[in-house]
């Protein structure tokens, strides 16, 4: 019996949240061709927990004698293992045990090369697992250790060391030393699975020595090397695409309160619907549901006086409901997450404008969908929040192996950062309740900026968040309250794979987190000195959106600056300036100038392009937040060079793309995630699509008439 296959999906998954198994084993000796196995162990790490309180431990019973020298170590004597069972017998459950776990071990290349010789002794198929060897991690963080030993990093580590050299023991200290090391890894840009597995790659001379002292090689190149992403399985994307308001039902039906059940009965024979809407009741304005099934169980209760019993007495307060503009996979997570057959729509004015039933969504049911709304609303932890890493680039591979808009995928990625930034705030508040630091002293709202606001993130994302309270001092009551919401919160996010912003934009920092008066003191600096950096942080804040509190905070604050930089004629044009200052990354005769052999296409693509279309934003007081959605608004205002905007709104499509699927094959080779691409990875069409998409982009520099730069 072998290892199983690991499931799909871990490569991108954190290291501290990876399904892993830490095991150690005891022997007869230390030839891995002839000695065997006298004791297997291993505990398991789930959900970044580990369970040290059912682990496998089992004594082997190896058929020849265990020499003095061996036993003077790990003290097990041939008595000890007479009644126990063979390798044979045993390796089946713990590899049941096991199942397709990652299996962690220190220097564990020995391990898994006597367990493949008693595999093949006793005629069992051999199936290396995925495996990692936290020697090698300790060997990378620290390399100026004297040796290598458990018990000298253990040491190092200031971890407790007991009951040395028996399985069990061993593969606890083991567990406790890898969870030392995260954030050590974590300082130099080690996160996920395939980036510890790469950076073990690194060391040739130690694989090679290992090799030739007989031990498996721990780390496959192959499980290394990115994967095309038409590899992965398929997955319906009708749900990632389309909206609520693609498939809702316009206008609601709605009876008052007031009215007979039997008038709700008719029109819901009539219209051929399973249910209707109950107008808001004077005292709390909100909407209710009266469906076919309420109206069954009034009947069944009072017969047919249920029929002249006003509606609101068998209807049900609040309605649940969803915006438009919400993807369809959210109104699926919602139903199923919440048992609910029927939902409100609104619009972007908090106003019922439609209504949606799971009839609608039959057709569109997707577990996928499910899974990655409920993988978020659902978390209570930093650990349960991690996951949505893995979920997410799961659901992103069959997007684009579905040849899905970069676009809508990334509306998808920006939506999920959303809710990852918001739950994080949930949590955050409730942790703090629960240790006596009280309820918000106020109302407050945390809010996310740049691409998450516009709906244009991709896989490297980072923090970019902020928060606004209603009024208080710098460093007051209000003030440190909100500072450690706004540190937990950031805390939370980096812990779940969303790693702190370099920048220090945070809600976290003092800069980031003001009071309404302070925040429009702070933007009316920003408009009237122009400053390098007062643009750039008027660039993000101009794509703000609220992700947890009181929104309208946000929402007026948003307006109110939106208002200001309109009239601000010296400000635009420092910022139409600063959208023009890029340079082209192709150089004499076309060929791309290249750094460490990428081009970074954010900076020669992405970043003037979205900083244009905000400049235009402002310019004519359009409300949208997406870079092609202020483009097109833009053109229906009439403005000059307007002939421009189709190629740039499909340049920035082609770039989004490109920076995706090159993002996607970083994951499985286990780099650290940016905007850079390989052009050697590119297929002929598709470099060719990547530069005509770069061609465009100086374009931008006609809708403001600035020069053309050399």
């Amino acid at each position: 019996m072998s290892f199983e296959v690991e499931p799909a999906g871990l490569s991108g998954l954190p290291l501290s949240l990876v399904p892993a198994v830490v095991m150690d084993t005891e022997t007869t000796g230390l030839d891995v061709a002839t000695d065997r196995i006298i004791e297997i162990a291993a505990v398991r790490i789930l959900d970044g927990r580990a369970d040290e309180a059912s682990p496998f431990a089992a004594l082997i019973n190896p058929h020849v004698p265990i020499p003095a020298v061996s036993t003077a170590v790990h003290t097990i004597t041939d008595e000890d293992v007479a009644g126990s069972k063979r390798f044979a017998e045993v390796i089946p459950d713990f590899s049941a045990w096991t199942g397709g776990a990652v299996v962690i071990g220190y220097s564990i290349g020995f391990d898994l090369a006597i367990l493949k010789a008693e595999h093949h002794r006793a005629g069992l198929k051999w199936h290396p697992p995925r495996s990692l060897d936290v020697r090698h991690l300790v060997q990378i963080v620290a390399p100026e250790l004297p040796e290598q030993s458990l018990d000298t990093a253990a040491g190092w580590l200031d971890i407790k060391v007991q009951g040395r050299h028996r399985a069990l023991a061993d593969a606890i200290l083991t567990l406790k030393v890898f969870q030392a090391l995260l954030p050590r890894l974590k300082d130099k840009g080690i996160i996920t699975l395939s980036q510890a597995e790469r950076a073990c790659l690194t060391r040739p001379s130690q694989r090679q020595g290992e090799v030739q002292a007989g031990w498996h090689d721990v780390v496959l190149p192959a499980r290394t090397m990115p994967a095309a992403v038409s590899d992965y399985a398929r997955i319906d994307s009708y749900p990632y695409r389309h909206r609520v308001a693609d498939v809702m039902h316009t206008p609601p039906l709605t009876v008052a309160g007031n009215s007979p059940v039997s008038k709700a009965l008719s029109l819901v024979m009539e219209r051929k619907v399973s249910s209707v809407f109950v107008e808001p009741l004077p005292q709390d304005g909100t909407f209710g549901i009266l469906t076919e099934r309420d109206m069954l169980r009034g009947i069944a209760a009072h017969g047919a006086k249920a029929l002249q019993m006003p509606v609101k007495k068998l209807a049900t307060f609040p309605l649940e409901s969803i915006g438009a503009d919400e993807f369809v996979y959210r109104a699926i997570s919602t139903m199923a997450g919440g048992g609910f057959r029927h939902l409100g729509v609104t619009g972007s004015d908090g106003e019922l404008t439609g209504a949606l039933s799971a009839r609608d969504l039959l057709k569109q049911r997707s577990g996928g969908a499910v899974l990655l709304g409920d993988s978020i609303d659902a978390a209570g932890s930093a650990a349960e929040l991690g996951k949505v890493w893995s979920g997410l680039t799961t659901v992103v591979r069959g997007l684009v192996a579905e040849d899905v808009d970069a676009r809508d995928i990334a509306s998808v990625v920006s939506r999920e950062l959303r809710a990852l930034t918001g739950r994080a705030c949930q949590l955050a508040e409730t942790a703090m309740a629960a240790e006596g630091l009280g309820a918000p002293p106020q109302p407050y709202a945390m809010f996310v900026l740049g691409s998450g606001g516009r709906g244009e993130s991709l896989l490297a994302m980072d923090q970019d968040n902020a928060l606004v309270f209603v009024q208080g001092e710098p460093g007051g009551e209000a003030d440190a309250w909100f500072a450690q919401l706004g540190k937990r919160v950031s805390d939370t996010l980096n812990d779940a794979g969303v790693v702190y912003c370099k920048g220090g934009i945070m809600a976290a920092n003092a800069e980031w987190r003001l009071d309404s008066a302070r925040w429009r003191d702070v933007i009316s600096g920003w408009l009237t000195k122009s400053r390098p950096e007062d643009i750039l942080n008027s660039d993000i804040f101009f794509d703000a959106k609220a992700v947890a509190g009181d929104a309208r905070l946000v929402d007026e604050l948003r307006r109110d600056a939106l208002d200001a930089a309109h009239q601000a004629q010296g400000f635009l044009r420092a910022m139409q300036l600063r959208a023009g200052e890029f340079h082209s990354p192709v150089g004499w005769l076309g060929k791309l100038k290249l750094e460490d052999g990428r081009v970074d296409l954010k900076k020669a693509g992405l970043m003037p392009l979205f900083s244009a279309a905000r400049v235009l934003a402002l310019q004519h007081g359009l409300a949208e937040r997406s870079t092609p959605g202020r483009f097109a608004a833009a053109r229906k205002m009439g403005i000059e060079a307007a002939h421009v905007i189709d190629e740039l709104i499909d340049a920035h499509r082609i770039l989004l793309s490109t920076i995706l699927r090159q993002q996607l094959r970083d994951i499985e080779a286990g780099l650290v995630l940016g905007n850079s691409i390989d052009p050697k990875q590119l297929d002929g069409h598709d470099l060719q699509q990547m530069r005509w998409a770069i061609d465009q982009v100086p374009k931008v520099r006609d809708l403001f008439g600035l020069p053309v730069l050399g």
